[in-house]
């Protein structure tokens, strides 16, 4: 199931769910059925990998691996 982002009309909340594309979601926040599907911003080629680097990086640095593979923790 694709995660699609909303907006309640009711409460005025924003929120991401994951839902069919057939599927009428109630807001998490208030259970109001108003709820209109927003438009998705697409990631830049080439970005995401290079995000992915910095995060990892900072993540050394603070101590942690969490976000790395078995593999790559024994290196």
């Amino acid at each position: 199931m694709p995660l699609y982002s909303f907006h309640c009309a009711k409460c005025d909340a924003d929120v991401e769910l994951l839902v069919g594309c057939e599927d009428k979601p109630a807001c998490p926040n208030c259970r109001s059925k108003r709820l209109q599907r927003l438009v998705s911003r697409v990631a830049a080629p080439g970005k995401s990998r290079d995000l992915i680097k910095v995060a990892r990086a900072q993540a050394a640095r603070e101590g942690h691996f969490s976000n790395y593979s078995r593999s790559e923790r024994r290196g």
